[in-house]
């Protein structure tokens, strides 16, 4: 009688553990749904990460958002970038700073363009950004009022004061040439030409030196860029003198002004030097809203 009991006992066990394997066997297994918070206001995400939704594997093919100002492009007064543009080098190519067009497109890092993307070259209206002739007052540093604590400098270049003109050539000062727009060109140093101006080749002129000596502002003007960015110019120095003219300073040892700064003519911007070069020499530029020009034909004669 006890053995039949555990028979049928044996049989009901056997009977439930079927049920619950025909249960688990049948049932649907759901994963949670992935969130996707790539369009949430205020939830940035890190580069890194990557966001998988059900709704992203029916999205269309190229549905990606376009360059940023791609609605732009064509349009006069804007350019879109292409392989190898910096932009330093769009900035140079078209009379603007670097910092111009940065704030006109509203890029964050100017280091950091895509291709296709659409930038401002020119301001937003007519007039609005206006480079005047520095006055000397505007180069004199202001005293702290008495009794206001000074605060640390931030480290940056050595600003060197502006000297006259005969001490910063070495010599006597060159005659200025003619005016031009409203700027007044001086040598942006006192050694001779050893390569001239050539359209395709060479985009400005070689003046040969020592390393070590002076290279001076060949005008009024205001520095919008400072730094060795652009490939083949080495240490370089642009400066802004109104809305038709720059000039390049390129191959510096030794840089002595930072960006918005204010610089006379004939203030020393610079030290000579080979970098990125064969060897030492000042390459100087002058371009002509944004277009090289040959520097001689403004040049005063020697």
């Amino acid at each position: 009688m006890s053995g039949m009991k555990a028979r049928q006992g044996s049989a009901v066990l056997l009977v439930l553990v079927a049920a619950v394997l025909g249960a688990c066997g049948s049932r649907t297994l759901y994963r949670a749904p992935v969130e996707d918070r790539a369009n949430v206001v205020g939830k940035a995400q890190p580069e890194s990460a990557q966001i998988i939704s059900p709704a992203a594997t029916m999205a269309p093919a190229g549905s990606n958002p376009p360059p940023q100002g791609a609605e732009n492009a064509g349009k006069a007064g804007y350019y879109t970038v292409k392989p190898g543009d910096t932009l330093i080098h769009i900035a140079l190519e078209h009379g603007q700073s670097v910092r111009d067009i940065a704030r006109w497109s509203g890029v964050d890092n100017p280091n950091r363009i895509e291709v296709g993307q659409v930038l401002r070259i020119e301001p937003p209206t007519q007039g609005a950004v206006v480079t005047r002739p520095v006055t000397i007052a505007s180069a004199v540093p202001v005293a702290a009022a008495p009794g206001t604590p000074s605060s640390p400098s931030k480290a940056g270049p050595t600003v060197a004061p502006a000297p006259p003109e005969s001490a910063a050539t070495g010599g006597t000062a060159p005659a200025a040439g003619a005016p031009d727009d409203g700027v007044t060109w001086i040598w942006p140093t006192a050694g001779s030409v050893i390569a001239g101006f050539d359209e395709v080749k060479n985009k400005g002129v070689d003046i040969g030196g020592v390393a070590g000596e002076a290279v001076v502002a060949a005008a009024d003007g205001r520095v919008v860029y400072v730094g060795a960015g652009l490939r083949g110019y080495g240490n370089l120095i642009i400066l802004k003198h109104n809305n038709t003219y720059l000039s390049a300073y390129a191959h510096n040892q030794t840089l002595l002004v930072k960006e918005d700064q204010s610089v006379r003519r004939g203030q020393k911007i610079a030290e000579m030097g080979s970098s990125d070069a064969d060897r030492v020499k000042l390459h100087f530029e002058v371009r002509r809203q944004g277009k090289p020009v040959d520097p001689i034909k403004y040049l005063p004669a020697r």
